[in-house]
């Protein structure tokens, strides 16, 4: 039972790590997106509702076929995919925790690698004890 649980604590570790990567990387991408659409002329408005869900339809599909956005999104969701299936293996009062610290922990590491206006030393602080309360969590 132990040597499961620590598997299963690896791949909780793992889903967290990918959820964080991700996270920065479709910020990364959701910035790209605005810049790229701040660069072409806005379209007509209309007050419309059947205009205003084909419009946000359009706006949807436009940021999916974004690669910088949408590479990084289909990875998230891949790695949402194993969470559930570890899910049916272990108790959600471990998995919650261990991959939601990893995941801010990822994101603010990645973050700061991308180059993303972060206050460091409160980061790495913040990073260091959510790493403390991860090992609290599975030993």
């Amino acid at each position: 039972m132990m040597m499961m649980i620590g598997e299963e604590v690896g791949k909780m570790i793992a889903v967290g790590l990918i959820w964080g990567a991700t996270n920065a990387f479709m910020r990364r991408g959701a910035l790209l997106w605005d810049q790229f659409n701040k660069s072409k002329p806005p379209p007509p408005r209309s007050h419309h509702k059947h205009h205003l869900i084909i419009g946000s339809i359009k706006s949807w599909l436009n940021i999916m076929l974004f690669w910088q956005y949408s590479l990084p999104f289909i990875v998230n969701l891949s790695a949402s995919l194993t969470f559930f299936a570890l899910l049916s293996d272990t108790p959600i009062s471990l998995a919650v925790p261990v991959t939601n610290g990893t995941t801010f922990a990822a994101t603010a590491v990645v973050g700061m690698l991308l180059g993303e206006e972060t206050r460091v030393g409160p980061a790495l602080i913040g990073t260091a004890f959510i790493v403390l309360g991860v090992y609290l969590c599975v030993t």
